[in-house]
């Protein structure tokens, strides 16, 4: 299997030959490229076109970060999976008020659902969260009604809210300064981690929408706009109560990642660098850990999850199939 490559210390990227060489100012490591799946680059690092050529023609994306940790932008190699027919039906889709309604309500569908298997899942670990799962099933239940994509995003906020509510002392057993969701920038420790770990789950859906023929920027929850990959922002819904937030619970509980691993020396807080190598130590475990596909009856990774459901939007555009967005079952 294909793993990422998560590079911190300011370094040289090259080719070399057909590897990837690392030149740091202690050391030269070369990375077989057809290990590959994608690079992330945090800190100040030199690249050249030469390279770049290189990981085009193994298609690999790079997802740039800056000094704090936010994300900053992302390269992708040219195109392999195109299909002029699947973007026009994508398109057409979203063009269409009521076929986009229904895209727009499996996936906020699906990621209230996951949220609600979080909240069950501490609530039977005896947290007092009653309230906000009894008032996050009664917005699930106005979806239906919802009428358009803006309707549809109200509600999400609404129940982002109440979710947010009970990580403080409730899920998440550590007095943490976290009274609400800060984005642009965190102001906190808590902002900083979740910002930090939504992040990485938006990258990895890009990734992996990039893999199938979906355009990134044709998207139904979300508004398609300038300079942003909104289809990735409709699926990450779905994945970030699976994949970021289950670790965050997990780590902060554990000690694992504590108010030591930020910086608030800044009019904002960021994690430091150590504070993103054990996030994302453990968010790379995680990716790579495999369960029992319900349909499939196989083992598949958390990371193939993503790739699934591009699959199945691509099916329900072309009149395949019903989409239905990943729900956990655990």
């Amino acid at each position: 299997m294909k793993q990422p490559l998560y590079l911190f210390s300011n370094s040289t990227v090259k080719r070399k030959d057909n590897t990837l060489r690392i030149e740091t100012s202690e050391d030269k490591i070369d990375r077989p490229i057809e290990n590959l799946s994608e690079i992330y680059l945090f800190g100040e690092h030199t690249l050249n076109t030469k390279l770049l050529n290189f990981l085009s023609q193994n298609k690999i994306p790079v997802h740039i970060f800056n000094y704090y940790g936010f994300y900053s932008g992302s390269f992708f190699p040219r195109e392999v999976y195109l299909s002029g027919h699947v973007t026009v039906q994508q398109a057409a889709h979203y063009l269409d008020p009521e076929k986009r309604m229904v895209i727009a309500h499996k996936l906020l569908d699906a990621a209230a659902s996951n949220i609600l298997s979080n909240l069950t899942y501490y609530k039977n670990r005896d947290r007092d969260i009653e309230k906000q799962i009894s008032s996050i099933k009664e917005l699930k239940k106005k979806l239906c009604q919802a009428s358009s994509p803006m309707e549809i995003m109200g509600l999400e906020g609404n129940i982002r809210d109440l979710y947010y509510s009970a990580f403080n002392n409730n899920i998440i057993r550590q007095d943490y300064d976290f009274k609400k969701r800060v984005y642009h920038p965190p102001d906190n420790f808590m902002n900083a981690v979740i910002s930090f770990g939504n992040s990485l789950v938006y990258t990895n859906v890009l990734s992996e929408i990039y893999r199938t023929q979906l355009d990134p920027t044709i998207s139904f929850l979300h508004e398609p706009g300038y300079r942003r990959y909104s289809l990735a922002l409709d699926l990450a819904e779905i994945f970030k109560p699976i994949l970021a937030d289950r670790l965050i619970f997990s780590m902060l509980n554990k000690g694992e990642l504590s108010e030591n691993d930020a910086d608030k020396s800044v009019n904002h807080c960021y994690l430091k660098e150590s504070g993103r190598k054990k996030f994302l130590r453990k968010f790379d475990e995680r990716l790579r850990t495999t369960i029992k596909h319900k349909t499939l009856k196989k083992n598949v990774s958390y990371k193939r999850l993503i790739r699934l459901d591009c699959y199945k939007l691509v099916k329900h555009i072309l009149g395949e199939i019903t989409y239905s967005g990943f729900k956990m079952w655990w």
